[in-house]
């Protein structure tokens, strides 16, 4: 069974930069195919950055240029380094492998 446990969430100000990480436990053999997804309150919740199985990696258009996914395969653990980062990117961050999902980290920026 996989398990996964996000963090680095955080208040920033506006421009600022913030650091997730995902480290995974369990039945995974490879970081390929996890990703990040984010809710905002009252929206749904949606795609920001995922690591395709074939290693390449997709990005929002809405974070393109100021994120960057990444990971560590020896240590199961994906990153997410958010840089530039707007008021519109305030959401709970969640981490994803297939039908697997974290708890959730709280990232906050202030105007």
């Amino acid at each position: 069974q996989v398990q996964l446990v996000e963090s680095g969430g955080g208040l920033v100000q506006a421009g600022g930069s913030l650091r997730l990480s995902c480290a995974a436990s369990g039945n995974i053999f490879s970081i390929n195919g996890m990703g990040w997804y984010r809710q905002a309150p009252g929206k749904q919740r949606e795609l920001v950055a995922h690591i395709t199985r074939y290693c390449s990696s997709y990005y929002a258009n809405a974070v393109k240029g100021r994120f960057t996914i990444s990971g560590d395969n020896a240590k199961k653990t994906v990153y997410l380094q958010m840089n530039s980062l707007k008021p519109e990117d305030t959401a709970v961050y969640y981490c994803n492998k297939d039908t697997r999902w974290g708890q959730g980290t709280q990232v906050t920026v202030s105007s």
